[in-house]
């Protein structure tokens, strides 16, 4: 099958003449790290700093009647993309790199670089519901991360009061609601914002590192 991507839920085969001729390799993003030497001690003391961004390239092409201005609207975006060597995978992009859409039509073929976000969410992955009618509120999740490094997940609910967060048992945070409203928690941003989009993180007590998901956890 001729490789193919997703932007933001369009899929490039919809492109007239656009193809997608090569997709990058399938990698693991570098981890950032600080080394520090110190005078006496053998060795080194190295200090890891989180995974980096990186870029992805893709080879495309044009065949047969194609509209260069619609290619370069495809790619004049960003959000999220899917590969079709990765097609359950989500990844968070953005196009940083000028693309050369004049060789592209006098060669018909060109590089675009995605510059993506370590993390790629599941693209398959349908979200866990739970519904507790009790007037004090006790919000139970059971999560498994099934990737293969920690997850940081996005925790959606509609309460009031005093709200206690558990993953799997464990006491995680508190959200002290003022009436009732939707409550969006970011733990890859580490926010927390109401219906309205307003930050409400004054209301949460709890460390949103606690919302980390190692690998593998069993649901109960």
């Amino acid at each position: 099958m001729r490789p193919y991507i997703v932007i933001n839920g369009k899929y490039s085969k919809t492109i007239n003449g656009l193809l997608i001729q090569s997709l990058p390799p399938i990698s693991k993003p570098a981890i950032r790290t600080e080394i520090e030497e110190i005078d006496g001690r053998d060795g080194d003391v190295v200090t890891t700093l989180g995974y980096s961004a990186y870029d992805r390239a893709v080879l495309i092409g044009l065949k047969g009647d194609f509209n260069i201005d619609d290619v370069i609207e495809y790619f004049n975006s960003s959000g999220e993309v899917v590969f079709s060597n990765e097609p359950d995978k989500v990844y968070k992009f953005a196009i940083y790199e000028q693309i050369d859409f004049e060789r592209l039509v006098r060669f018909r073929t060109a590089e675009v670089i995605f510059h993506v976000q370590p993390f790629k969410n599941s693209a398959i992955e349908l979200p866990i519901v739970r519904s507790n009618p009790t007037s004090a509120t006790i919000l139970k999740i059971p999560i498994r991360n099934i990737g293969n490094i920690y997850s940081k997940p996005m925790i959606k609910f509609r309460a009031s009061g005093e709200v206690n967060i558990y993953i799997n048992e464990v006491h995680k945070l508190e959200v002290d609601l003022d009436g009732t409203t939707d409550v969006v928690i970011d733990v890859v941003g580490m926010n927390a914002t109401d219906a309205g989009g307003n930050y409400i993180n004054r209301q949460v007590t709890g460390d949103y590192n606690k919302l980390i998901i190692p690998v593998g956890i069993n649901e109960f």
